[in-house]
């Protein structure tokens, strides 16, 4: 809710530089206690955080390959190289969708 650096700095700014209590911001808020805590530990909005790496169950067998396809191509000229379309014409070709 709040992840605007505008709000954020405000905040941090009534509290911390001018000297108003945290109660009184809580009031004209209306925000959690916690929330507050937060915006006066951090100097700017957290933003999102994933927790551990999504699955990738269809395209995870052939992960190994894409980057081997990709590295691959650093050693050949710009216009050589694979595009998405060619890999994954290439993936198909090796099981991927069948």
């Amino acid at each position: 809710m709040y992840t605007d650096m505008e709000q954020w700095a405000k905040i941090r700014f009534q509290v911390l530089r001018k000297g108003k209590s945290k109660r009184e911001v809580l009031l004209e808020t209306g925000m959690h206690w916690k929330t507050l805590e937060k915006i006066l530990e951090n100097p700017s909005p957290p933003g999102y955080r994933l927790d551990k790496p999504r699955d990738k169950p269809k395209l995870g067998p052939y992960l190994e390959r894409i980057e081997q396809i990709l590295e691959s191509d650093k050693d050949v000229p710009r216009k050589q190289r694979h595009t998405v379309k060619r890999i994954f014409e290439r993936i198909s070709d090796e099981g991927y969708w069948s």
